[in-house]
């Protein structure tokens, strides 16, 4: 890690909050120029990953433009696009663009920078709270049955233990229809939420960030779980990408051949459906598919629930899924 990977020296980690608020931590630099914000900690950047955790940055943006609406508003839709991978030796810089103001509707946009370059931009919509009338129409996908439910408290220590740093604990399911020649068919699945308890001061937008910043977890790798790539082969290696339990065992030949040249999210969709009413830090259940993939790119889509059954969100992702080619692969 450089000397500097924030612009100002973070200040100790709180421990009264959880390791969510305290990365979610901005820093406003409005002394400098309006709606501008930028990480107060470094951030996450997973082993074997090109630049920093997705999530983080899609979060940050987020908890930036939470900061610049009516406190009755509350974000519906955010639509992001990956420009450049992120350093997580350097700070990042948020500008934040008013872009409507209506009394049902908000519109913001932010730029995330780094070395004057534009890595990653989004656009969101805020509704104002109760805006759609005394009477509206509702329905929604419910959650899958038979789920196996998620590890006891007493389990999630363990857990925790080989999170990498990142904030969150997830726990991944057996994918369903495992067995299907159809790559469509299969959903990969989880538990997962933040780890530890968010204080009470935080409110109702810590949450929504947090969600986002979970949304992005295995998303992308949806495509190579459903195709059954390999992303780092080595002889001694086992298939960590399948539920705790599940047993373990060796690539097929086609499988070997098959390999992950490059896997890196293009852009990112998260529709909020119920936003003040789950917890971020209470188990939320997602289920991933795809139903296409080709010409080196892949979409995935996932459902979000609260632990009740509550559909919290619905994300649509896009990546680069490339296989190792015998020439070598063009750059982004």
């Amino acid at each position: 890690m450089a000397d500097h990977p924030t612009l100002v020296k973070p200040p100790p980690v709180d421990p009264s909050k959880s390791a969510m608020e305290n990365v979610l931590e901005l820093t406003d630099l409005s002394p400098i120029g309006p709606d501008m914000f930028t990480n107060t900690r470094p951030l996450w950047h997973p082993p074997g990953a090109r630049g920093i955790y997705g999530g983080a940055v899609i979060a940050h943006c987020l908890a930036a433009a939470q900061r610049t609406v009516p406190s009755n508003f509350t974000v519906h839709s955010m639509h992001c696009y990956f420009v450049l991978a992120g350093d997580s030796e350097i700070p990042v810089m948020y500008y934040v663009e008013h872009v409507r103001e209506g009394r049902s509707f908000a519109t913001r946009t932010v730029q995330a920078r780094q070395r004057g370059k534009c890595i990653f931009t989004t656009t969101m919509s805020f509704a104002r709270e109760n805006s759609g009338g005394s009477r509206t129409i509702t329905h929604a996908i419910p959650m899958p049955d038979d789920i196996p439910p998620p590890p006891a408290d007493d389990e999630i220590e363990e857990i925790g233990k080989a999170t990498w740093g990142r904030p969150f604990v997830s726990h991944q399911v057996e994918i369903l229809n495992t067995q299907s020649e159809n790559p469509h068919e299969k959903k990969t699945r989880q538990w997962i939420k933040a780890a530890g308890k968010i204080s009470p001061e935080a409110g109702h937008e810590i949450h929504i960030s947090a969600l986002a910043y979970m949304s992005d977890s295995y998303f992308i790798g949806t495509i190579s779980r459903i195709h059954g790539l390999w992303r780092h082969w080595s002889p001694d290696r086992k298939d960590k990408g399948e539920a705790k339990g599940s047993p373990s065992r060796e690539p097929t030949k086609k499988e070997r051949r098959a390999k992950v040249g490059m896997m890196v999210s293009l852009d990112h969709s998260i529709y909020f459906h119920q936003p003040r009413k789950f917890r971020a830090d209470e188990w939320m259940f997602a289920e991933m598919s795809s139903p296409w993939s080709g010409d080196g790119r892949g979409v995935v889509t996932q459902h979000m629930y609260a632990r009740d059954g509550t559909l919290i969100a619905t994300c649509f992702q896009e990546g680069v899924v490339r296989l190792q080619q015998d020439e070598p692969s063009p750059k982004l």
